[in-house]
């Protein structure tokens, strides 16, 4: 067992090293495949790749987060993001004995309506923008303790006339400890590449690498959860235009050393009353820093939610808050078939 999971790792390694490029931000195509539509991930800072609690749509985030106990599984997350965006997820899980557990997704945006217009502003009818993630995955247990997940998306982006198909991969491990009050996980997200782009220009995919764990209190309803992310690019480098035809250069940080380290964290809190009951709060410092407003930071980069049982349906809100001017509402509903033949 552990000469399986060294190969895994050894596999994991390599593969990592030869996707690993200079990340620069502003430079990706399909950026949506970061956008959280979870409500209770929403709630925890907006990423959390070590969680592992029987929720089907924690394998948007890592693949190795689909268990057998999600077997007969759906969910379905609503949001209605920023400026009339409109994004849903909808999953189902399924286990076939001595095999593994399978998962099926979609993750489609809403970009809405766009007035079309000539380039001295003359209104020509509307059009619209949209883009989808296709999730096919597949979970093997390799021990009480380790799983090992990989999906495979292909997606569909529609802006416009402008059309772009591209094949994305993410690898996951996930750890549980025996008392299960530890876990642990590994994901290399959106490794893959654009089969065709929009005007024969291709653009890298926002392929990162990410690493997380969930901690509860052995004697208290607690329960920690951190993840880090953007892991391929620690500095953050990007470049924008200044309009003049110039390219400005920098990074995503002050230079300050623990103000770096804590843009790459996300971190989120649950209180667990019960198993039928939680509430959750996060921070997400990146967020805070990149959209926060000097003058009145408020409560930029926060975000909080809570969820509840009622009879066999699980219910889930969280709110993030990205700036003053805007927060993000989630919903999520689950539900487990197999509960309704008991």
């Amino acid at each position: 067992m552990k000469g399986r999971i060294s190969i895994l790792l050894i596999a994991f390694a390599i593969f990592t090293n030869v996707i690993t490029r200079a990340q620069q931000a502003g430079e990706h195509t399909y950026d949506f495949l970061n956008l959280t539509n979870s409500a209770r991930v929403a709630a925890l800072g907006g990423n959390q790749v070590g969680m592992n609690h029987g929720d089907l749509s924690l394998m948007f985030h890592n693949p190795a987060n689909l268990s057998q106990e999600l077997h007969n599984s759906l969910c379905f997350n609503y949001v209605p993001y920023i400026s009339d965006i409109k994004m849903t997820y909808a999953a189902y899980g399924h286990h076939i004995q001595s095999v593994g557990t399978f998962g099926i997704s979609v993750h489609a945006v809403n970009y809405g309506s766009f007035d079309r217009a000539d380039e001295n502003g003359n209104l020509n009818g509307t059009f619209s923008a949209t883009e989808y993630a296709i999730s096919i995955n597949y979970t093997k247990t390799l021990s009480p303790k380790w799983r090992a997940g990989i999906a495979i998306k292909p997606i569909i982006s529609n802006l416009e006339q402008y059309n772009s198909f591209g094949l994305a991969t993410d690898i996951g491990l996930l750890y549980n400890s025996d008392n299960k009050l530890f876990s642990a996980g590994i994901t290399l997200k959106n490794a893959g590449a654009q089969i065709s782009s929009y005007n024969d220009t291709h653009e890298p995919l926002p392929t990162d690498l990410q690493i997380g764990f969930s901690k509860k209190l052995a004697h208290a309803p607690f329960r920690l959860s951190i993840t880090a992310q953007d892991l391929f690019d620690w500095d953050m480098k990007y470049k924008v235009s200044d309009g003049n035809n110039e390219t400005i250069e920098g990074k995503g940080n002050n230079g300050n050393s623990f103000d770096q380290l804590m843009r790459h964290i996300n971190v989120g809190v649950e209180l667990l009353p019960s198993d039928n009951f939680y509430v959750g709060v996060g921070y997400n410092h990146r967020r805070r820093k990149e959209l926060g407003v000097s003058e009145k930071m408020s409560t930029s980069g926060f975000s909080w939610g809570f969820g509840f049982r009622v009879y066999k349906f699980h219910f889930a809100y969280g709110s993030a808050r990205y700036h003053l001017g805007g927060a993000s509402n989630h919903f999520s509903i689950s539900t487990n078939f197999s509960d309704f033949r008991r």
